[in-house]
């Protein structure tokens, strides 16, 4: 079952790096990746599971019901196998194993849901909710104006620097998945947001939004969900996250 000799420790962390250096994911998701290694490697720590060659076809099958038993939503559960998965299968095409344990274990049948956005009536009362003059409120709605007309995903948000904000021709240069460039465009009154947003500025740091209090770090994605969140909350709409403003997007120019 092993072809090379190498610990637990030392095959995830081959694995991490691969997905780093050569598939070149985002910070973000490897750090996803690695939380979720964390998860199967306290499970392996419950079975007295030191050796990679002690994971066979059992051990996944018993990780599943672990994660059950645990009552992790299905796509949690789902997230975590497929993980295991694309682990398993780099160390197989690396020749660090010769059979791959997870090739018999399917991931759990996801409950099919209608997918969540805003209406018009909530995305109007969102960008409302920050109509203060004041720097936080400037710096709140321009980046709900941002949100709704670009409709980049939040870790995208966060990396975007002014370099890569061309107000003149109303785009953006957004660094995406894979680290692949592209070009996104907003309207004409997100502009003046951002004319005015920057204007007020008074720091020297050069990414697009940041915190208000000095150092004026560049604000992380924890920090713009919770913003978002508690703009739903103020304005009584559920569940209130930076991809609704996505989805949103989607969804009203399919209508469209």
């Amino acid at each position: 079952f092993l072809l090379t000799k190498i610990s637990l420790k030392e095959a995830f962390q081959s694995f991490l790096t691969y997905i780093e250096s050569e598939k070149q994911y985002s910070d973000y998701t490897v750090l996803n990746y690695q939380e979720d290694l964390k998860e199967f490697q306290r499970f392996l720590t419950q079975e007295s599971i030191t050796e990679l060659e002690e994971i066979e076809f059992s051990t996944i099958r018993n990780y599943l019901v672990y994660l059950y038993q645990k009552k992790y939503a299905k796509k949690t559960i789902s997230r975590y196998i497929s993980t295991l998965r694309s682990c398993f299968k780099y160390l197989t095409a690396e020749g660090i194993i010769s059979l791959n344990p997870t090739i018999l274990v399917s991931n759990p049948k996801l409950d099919k849901t209608l997918p969540h956005y805003l209406n018009e009536q909530e995305i109007e009362m969102l960008l409302d909710a920050e109509k203060e003059s004041t720097p936080l409120g400037i710096r709140n709605e321009t980046m709900m104006e941002f949100l709704y007309s670009t409709g980049v995903r939040v870790s995208e948000l966060v990396s975007v620097t002014m370099d890569d904000l061309h107000l003149g021709e109303r785009k953006l240069t957004v660094l995406g998945k894979g680290n692949k460039e592209r070009e996104v465009y907003f309207d004409a009154k997100t502009k003046l947001h951002l004319k005015e947003y920057i204007s007020k500025r008074n720091d020297d740091n050069d990414a697009l939004f940041v915190s208000l209090r000095e150092p004026h770090q560049r604000l992380s994605i924890s920090g713009i969900e919770l913003i978002v969140r508690n703009l739903g909350v103020n304005t009584n709409i559920n569940k209130v996250h930076p991809h609704k403003f996505r989805r949103t997007l989607a969804t009203m120019a399919i209508d469209k």
